[in-house]
């Protein structure tokens, strides 16, 4: 078995071959391809979660499973709140090969999942990005983002004022751009063309009220309590999914974001109007009008973390790093 700790999976990690095999992967799991069954979770009341998510990727081949742990208690300090290990398999003899470090990885995907969806679905001249969070989630949407459009400017917002300064002044140096940290929420979303939640917050971040017209929202954060975004975000955007199945799941393989609105009877399933694996087969268009909001809302899933794996994994053996361990 080739084990790779945290430094070593993150430097295999290529931003843009990873947006590649998420795009395979997507459209495994809107072809109905994919094996992957809904996430489950143990928890520690008051703590925590650990949660399994294993899943088989035909289109690239890939047997894995993830094991990561949902602390947010941990934010503001040296551990993170998100924790992971991913075990890797041989698809043909259920072989364990690899142990990676799940953390970087869960990073990395999630990010390029967001960047994906803004590629396909942000106006094409957007150059304002709003990113509410300053977690390892805030750097890791801003770095994805800038690769696939022109942008020009960011505005940062969260909960602590210092650290929104700290971070801003990381990317500014980090991206060569102009980074800016915002006293609220709003300010930051107020001319932005594209809106990147990032947070832990039981309550909403993301408002009707804040986004201006043709702007394209991403939310990826997971709270069992709450949500990042308000009813009215939601029912007013075009929503796109990793997985219908999942997101309308309720948590811990779903999450409240939608199904609040749900059950307040504002919208109803059908709400949803695609998978991203359907914008790429052209099964569903995207956007149709550069006025038009559209919302990306991730939950997370397996898919994503095997596509991620498999490619760290082609890299290590192509390069020759990590430590060959027998079981």
């Amino acid at each position: 078995m080739l084990v790779l700790n945290r430094a070593e999976t993150e430097s295999l990690i290529d931003l843009d071959g990873l947006r590649v095999v998420l795009a395979s992967a997507m459209r495994d799991v809107s072809t109905r391809r994919a094996s992957m069954p809904a996430r489950i979770a143990a928890q520690v009341p008051d703590r925590g979660l650990l949660l399994a998510m294993p899943g088989f990727l035909p289109g690239e081949g890939a047997l894995a499973a993830k094991l990561v742990t949902l602390f947010p208690d941990n934010a503001g300090t040296a551990l993170a709140t998100h924790q992971a290990v991913v075990f890797v398999f041989d698809p043909d003899t259920g072989q364990p090969v690899a142990l990676l470090d799940g953390t970087s990885i869960t990073t990395a995907r999630t990010a390029a999942g967001s960047a994906l969806s803004a590629d396909l679905l942000a106006r094409q001249d957007s150059e304002t990005l709003a990113i509410l969070g300053t977690g390892v989630q805030a750097r890791a949407h801003a770095r994805s983002m800038v690769r696939v459009r022109a942008i020009q400017r960011i505005r940062l917002a969260g909960r602590n004022r210092d650290r929104t300064a700290k971070l801003a002044s990381e990317l500014r140096t980090d991206l060569q751009l102009d980074v800016e940290p915002t006293d609220s929420y709003s300010a930051a979303c107020a001319d932005a063309d594209i809106v990147s939640a990032v947070t832990h917050s039981p309550t909403p971040v993301v408002h009707r009220e804040f986004l201006g017209r043709g702007v394209h929202v991403t939310s990826v954060g997971y709270n069992t309590a709450g949500r990042e975004l308000d009813s009215a975000t939601v029912a007013g955007a075009l929503v796109v999914v990793e997985s219908r199945e999942a997101l309308l799941a309720p948590p811990p393989a779903g999450c409240n974001d939608l199904r609040v609105p749900i059950e307040e009877g504002l919208i109803g399933p059908e709400h949803v109007h695609a998978e991203i694996g359907e914008l790429l087969t052209g099964d569903r268009p995207g956007r149709t009008s550069p006025d038009q909001i559209t919302l990306y809302k991730s939950v997370g899933i397996a898919a994503q973390d095997v596509a991620a794996a498999n490619l760290v994994l082609a890299g290590a053996r192509a390069a020759g790093i990590g430590l060959e361990v027998a079981l």
